[in-house]
């Protein structure tokens, strides 16, 4: 059983910068596949950004070269630095872990973009 509790989402001005952290519970972290997702009002949860447990990552189009993922394997944690943010951006942000026998997800968290 594997819970993910993200925080660091809120409120922040276009070109700003936010950094979300998921934090997890549950053995086997270092071998999960974490990510994270938004999902916009009226929109499909999307992927943003994920990162393998050898440490390979890939990222939505719409946020290369603005946002970085990154894990800590000692503090079973994952984070999202997000900068340059838009508008666009505005989203709920939801950790996810993939293992071996299932998907988890976290609560979510919002992120609100003002321009």
């Amino acid at each position: 059983q594997v819970q993910l509790v993200e925080s660091g989402g809120g409120l922040v001005q276009t070109g700003g910068s936010l950094r979300l952290s998921c934090a997890a519970s549950g053995s086997g972290f270092s071998r999960n596949t974490m990510a994270w997702y938004r999902q916009a009002p009226g929109k499909q949860r999307e992927l943003v950004a994920r990162i393998t447990s050898g440490g390979s990552t890939n990222y939505a189009d719409s946020v290369k070269g603005r946002f970085t993922i990154s894990r800590d394997n000692a503090k079973n944690t994952v984070a999202l630095q997000m900068n340059s943010l838009t508008p666009e951006d505005t989203a709920a942000y939801y950790c996810y872990a993939g293992t071996l026998y299932r998907d988890y997800w976290g609560q979510g968290t919002q992120v609100t973009v003002s321009s």
